[in-house]
């Protein structure tokens, strides 16, 4: 026996090995799968946020493909623990379904070496999401940013309806009964001026007309032809608000130059260089350091503000009531005693200085406050910011131990189950992650608490789900419920009886 042990051992490593590549190659196929599916609807849903952005602006295709590419970048927080989630799930739910994962522990091999060779490879994933979070998702962050704050500035596409008002020029609005498309002719226009403002407006009717652009692509040309325009001397001076005259004017033709910018022009990116959306983990700290001292040194000015102006005590004021010095004075100071003894017009203004003076107080102690709180958010920000670092990467270790054990209890593959239950734990991290994120940029928590409270909550989970998976817990299994529940109804039953 002891001869052949070492070709046994040699077969069982190769055995295992198998094995191993069998269950990565598994997990792979599903996971690609489920992160590009993640991908897609997370993206359909921040295109649905910023639909306006897009919709009517007639930018080219390589400005909406850089759009994407960078939404793309924004959404891997999200997508890369819900499919690690939902990838592990199916993994081993198909492994339960087909009872691959039964004949596995039949072999003697335990639910922690099926799972080895995952849990190997999700570490590297974790760590790879580390180094997306920290150099990789600020850039993308940052030009994604940069690009739709660009858009939102772009001038929408020049196209002027039928049968309704076009309002996408500043200051006008345009009605075209009907175009003459091969003479590029717009027929029985109506203009409303607003430049002016709205009791200023003018309005303009005309047979016919044509719009074109300035070379540089800055301004709208309106050509006018056979037309009438009216226009209220409302603003001029001396008119009586009872009696406003206006001024009627026909053309054969008129020329209408507007201020119509169609180009896109793109921000620099350095608009958002002190954002922590664009800061690494160095960055961040270094801000936070800077911004924390800076805080410090305003709120001891601040102090040093109070004192130096009494701000807490009572200040002396001449004809008013006076702060005792020596200590034989305060204990027969008695302000009220003070008050009572001064003139009718003594106490008025004693009163009023005493208002006007804790308007004053309570008004700088509000600005000082609002000084502080710049850098106070500033910090919060960063703070989180530089956790949501880590907790990217803890969160794709925490969902593979709850979706790996949650699959080969429930031993059911394909995209029935595995999807349900992914949601749903997803839909509760979501909860609880921004739930706590709301509350360290509230100040309410701290950063820490704040931004680690999912993880909190869904590591002993985790460690629960494991546990009952490793000792082959019926803890999903309707069955072996019903047939707790008939047990005990029989136990009931025999007990009523005898």
């Amino acid at each position: 026996m002891c001869i052949f042990a070492p070709y046994i051992m040699h077969a069982h490593q190769n055995g295992m090995k198998k094995l191993d590549v069998y269950i990565l190659k598994s997990f792979l196929g599903l996971f690609i799968f489920t992160f590009v599916i993640c991908m897609f609807i997370l993206l359909m849903q921040f295109l649905w946020m910023h639909i306006n952005d897009l919709v009517g602006k007639g930018v080219e295709i390589s400005v909406l493909a850089e759009f994407f590419l960078y939404a793309c970048i924004s959404v891997v927080p999200l997508s890369l623990p819900l499919a690690i989630l939902l990838a592990s799930l199916m993994t081993f739910g198909n492994l339960g379904e087909y009872f691959e994962l039964t004949a596995m522990k039949a072999a003697g091999i335990p639910l922690f070496r099926i799972m080895r060779p995952l849990a190997i490879a999700i570490s590297f994933v974790c760590v790879g999401a580390f180094f997306f979070s920290n150099y990789v998702l600020p850039v993308g962050q940052t030009k994604l940013w940069t690009l739709i704050f660009s858009l939102r500035q772009k001038s929408p596409e020049f196209d002027i309806p039928v049968g309704e008002f076009y309002d996408g020029i500043n200051g006008y609005q345009l009605y075209v009964r009907e175009k003459d498309n091969e003479r590029k002719l717009l027929k029985n226009l109506m203009i409303y001026d607003f430049s002016e403002g709205f009791n200023n407006a003018t309005v303009m009717l005309a047979d016919s007309g044509k719009v074109f652009f300035t070379e540089d692509k800055k301004y709208l040309i309106l050509q006018l032809y056979k037309g009438e325009s009216f226009e209220n001397l409302k603003r001029e001076t001396g008119v009586s608000p009872t009696n406003i005259p206006y001024r009627r004017e026909t053309f054969e033709t008129k020329k209408l130059l507007i201020e119509f910018d169609s180009e896109f022009n793109r921000y620099d990116d350095n608009l958002l260089k002190d954002q922590h959306v664009s800061k690494d983990i160095v960055q961040l700290q270094q801000s936070i350091d800077s911004v924390t001292e800076l805080k410090i040194r305003r709120a001891e000015e601040q102090g040093i503000e109070y004192i130096a102006h009494n701000y807490f005590g009572r200040e002396r004021t001449a004809g008013m009531v006076m702060q005792p010095t020596s200590a034989d004075d305060r204990q027969k100071y008695d302000p009220l005693k003070e008050y009572q003894n001064l003139s009718s017009v003594k106490k008025y203004k004693a009163l009023k200085s005493a208002r006007d003076e804790t308007k004053r107080k309570l008004d700088k102690v509000k600005y000082n406050r609002l000084m502080l709180n710049d850098h106070i958010m500033y910090i919060h920000r960063h703070e989180i910011e530089w956790h949501r670092k880590f907790t990217l990467s803890f969160a794709c270790l925490i969902f593979f131990f709850i979706g790996a054990p949650l699959g080969a209890i429930v031993r059911k593959g394909g995209l029935g189950a595995p999807v349900v239950i992914s949601v749903i734990m997803f839909i509760v991290y979501y909860m609880i992650d921004n739930t706590g994120y709301k509350m360290a940029r509230e100040g309410l928590w701290t950063a820490f608490e704040g931004m680690w409270l999912s993880s909190a909550v869904l590591l002993p989970i985790g460690i629960f789900l494991t546990y009952k998976a490793a000792t082959d817990s019926a803890l999903f299994n309707p069955e072996a419920w019903m047939k707790l529940l008939r047990n005990n109804k029989i136990k009931r039953i025999l007990k009523q009886k005898y």
